[in-house]
């Protein structure tokens, strides 16, 4: 009897973590698909609300590339979400918690700030009106490259009502998948630091916005020592207010191209959608601070879009990108060879992973 209630036993509980698995991925399921379902509705709306694109007077956009397949675009996509469960499943960070009362009150809130400033957008779409910013601000204390309106956005990056609508504007781009793209930049970035002692690493995330990425990092390593850089002093704002749940958290204002800190100071390092939004001559220059900056052995997440060729289906997107959103930087961006322009400065190349819209390479500084 004892044996067969000990076997008994065994057969209740092995098949636990098999059931938590197909419970994580039911939740993860439905809580994904509705912020997809929520971020492409605002996406499909917007559309619907937004003027034409091309004016009277102006030749029509033509994109080289050839349409993409439907079904294989559709394939990438879902394949995000795949890696990013599986990345979750293999205990490389935890999954998000994005569907709840205060997610909900957050999202009605930022629904309204979207479309209010919706209009604002599209009138500079229409004008190409991209720089404004720059009559506004002082050029002795931002380089010119940086005093733009990236994808038309009111502000540029320089206002705290900007840092709040980011968020936005970024998920309803890319169909409620920015967060998953990240979170594959955060699974190469936690195969980097594995068997390490996160309370003896220091992180830098140069280009850090208002936080967002790193917020997710430190919810997956609460212990990590991570800083910060930004060049807006509104992002950096909203950045500090994010990390105010961790201690040993911090951002400043800073250039990347001028990195203030000491050289070898970090062990890891990350920049995310930082290198298509900067001259060709800049990335060379961001490129080289990393490398002094960062110890020998330490690593290196660069996640940014995918560039041509990477996914022949999602090239004419990649193509009218620069027009349609004015990324005055990306066409020549496309082009750039990023494992040499890295490999140049003193990083091994380890690894490319491709989410969706989104290419991410780890480094190790030699």
């Amino acid at each position: 009897m004892g044996a067969a209630r000990g076997a008994d036993e065994k057969t209740r509980v092995a098949p636990r973590p098999a059931l938590d698995r197909t419970l994580g991925r039911a939740r993860y399921a439905v809580a994904q698909g509705a912020r997809v379902a929520w971020y492409m509705s605002h996406y499909l709306l917007a559309r619907r609300l937004s003027g034409p694109f091309n004016r009277p007077d102006e030749p029509r956009f033509e994109p080289q590339a050839e349409e993409g397949d439907p079904g294989r675009i559709r394939a990438a996509f879902l394949a995000l979400f795949a890696r990013d469960r599986a990345n979750i499943e293999a205990g490389l960070y935890p999954a998000p918690h994005d569907v709840g009362v205060d997610q909900a009150l957050t999202a009605m809130r930022d629904s309204a700030r979207f479309f209010a400033d919706l209009p604002n957008v599209d009138r500079r779409r229409l004008e190409r009106a991209g720089a404004e910013v720059r009559a506004a601000n002082d050029r002795a204390r931002y380089p010119a490259y940086y005093l733009q309106n990236f994808h038309y956005q009111t502000g540029g990056w320089l206002t705290p009502e900007s840092a709040a609508l980011y968020d936005m504007q970024v998920e309803v781009l890319f169909g409620g998948a920015a967060d998953a793209m990240r979170r594959i930049a955060l699974g190469a970035l936690a195969r980097g630091m594995r068997g390490r002692d996160q309370r003896r690493l220091h992180l830098l995330d140069v280009g850090c916005g208002n936080g967002r990425f790193l917020a997710q990092t430190l919810g997956a390593f609460p212990k990590l020592n991570a800083t910060g850089l930004d060049l807006s002093p509104a992002y950096v704002e909203a950045a500090r207010a994010r990390l105010a749940p961790w201690p040993q958290a911090d951002a400043v204002v800073g250039a990347a191209e001028t990195i203030p800190f000491d050289d070898g100071a970090f062990e890891a390092a990350v920049s995310v959608y930082l290198f298509h939004e900067l001259p060709p001559r800049i990335r060379r220059d961001v490129a080289r601070e990393l490398a002094r900056v960062m110890a020998p052995g330490a690593t290196l997440v660069v996640a940014d879009s995918l560039q041509s060729g990477d996914a022949a289906d999602l090239d004419r997107m990649l193509e009218y990108f620069p027009v349609g959103f004015h990324e005055p930087y990306f066409k020549s961006y496309l082009g750039e060879d990023l494992i040499a322009l890295f490999e140049d400065v003193g990083f091994a190349h380890i690894e490319t992973e491709l989410a969706f819209l989104t290419k991410v390479l780890r480094f190790a500084r030699r």
